[in-house]
């Protein structure tokens, strides 16, 4: 479900009543949380967070002259989806958010390469998010892309 929101503001505003709460608790504690140096826009018709192409002028090789995404935020229709590159393209950092999700949830994780999904607001994990955020810098993610994603 693409957003036709304009700003990240405006976006934050369209989400359903019964989780604009946690939606935006889970937008605060990845703003707060992620290393100095990660930028925040609308990406993809959701919130995103990437490295601006001040940083990395290289940009996206999928999308050339956009900023490197990392994360984005969506309210999607039947739940809240938190996309995050790092677990994506690092396996030792999925294994580590798959081992410790347990500790902080009931419910079974929910997960795609890399797409977590949140369908009950109450069990969102957001200390677990919090620092998930905090383990890879923007330099971190550049060298990870280049490694694993970006086309010779």
């Amino acid at each position: 479900m693409k957003s036709e929101a304009k700003s990240v503001e405006e976006y934050l505003t369209q989400v359903p009543d019964e989780r604009a709460e946690s939606f935006k608790k889970l937008y605060e504690i990845i703003t707060q949380n992620l290393p100095a140096g990660f930028h925040n826009q609308i990406s993809y018709g959701m919130i995103g967070w990437s490295i601006p192409l001040e940083t990395y002028p290289p940009g996206y090789h999928c999308t050339p002259n956009t900023p490197l995404p990392f994360i984005n935020l969506a309210s999607q229709k039947n739940f809240i989806a938190l996309y995050h590159m790092g677990i994506y393209g690092s396996p030792e950092l999925l294994n580590w958010f798959v081992a410790e999700y347990p500790k902080y949830s009931k419910r079974k994780l929910n997960m795609g390469k890399s797409c977590i999904r949140f369908k009950k607001v109450e069990d969102i994990p957001f200390q677990l998010i919090a620092e998930l955020c905090q383990k890879i810098t923007p330099k971190d993610w550049i060298t990870l892309y280049e490694k694993e994603f970006k086309k010779k």
